[in-house]
């Protein structure tokens, strides 16, 4: 099964992962990704744009590749914002479409505490376009108290 992971960033996508996937799973969340191509000391997140250039590529050979196996192993793919064209394509795959939301004020908070000014523009734009009349989500899921 395919699981996409949305929703705004600082949700808890990442830790509605962990509490679902197992060891046995492939997870394909671009954070970790571009984690793993930096050096001791880079940030979790807000990386170089360099770093998240070659890691999306990663991503995207990561996403092709797993698609192929979805019936051996559960795929958890975190896409923040997927476009009309990866959401079809998500659908023609079968996917569950998980969305986390623990709500905007929380959002808001962790963004101001944990990531850079420049994600407050994409927690906007996210808010947006999924809960005034864009995309509706068809599972939602609150993140875990942090």
């Amino acid at each position: 099964m395919l699981y996409v992971i949305t929703g705004p960033p600082a949700a808890g996508k990442s830790s509605w992962i962990q509490a679902h996937a197992t060891a046995r799973d492939i997870v394909i969340d671009l954070d970790r990704i571009a984690l793993s191509l930096t050096g001791p000391g880079a940030p979790q997140w807000n990386h170089d744009p360099l770093v998240q250039r070659v890691a999306q590529r990663a991503r995207f050979a990561a996403i092709d590749e797993a698609v192929r196996h979805l019936d051996e192993v559960d795929v958890y793919l975190i896409h923040t914002m997927p476009s009309p064209k990866a959401r079809a394509k998500y659908q023609r795959l079968g996917a569950r479409i998980v969305v986390v939301d623990p709500g905007e004020d929380v959002v808001r908070e962790r963004v101001r505490t944990m990531r850079s000014e420049g994600m407050d523009r994409v927690v906007t734009r996210w808010y947006r376009t999924y809960r005034k009349g864009g995309s509706r989500p068809v599972t939602v899921q609150a993140s875990r108290d942090w």
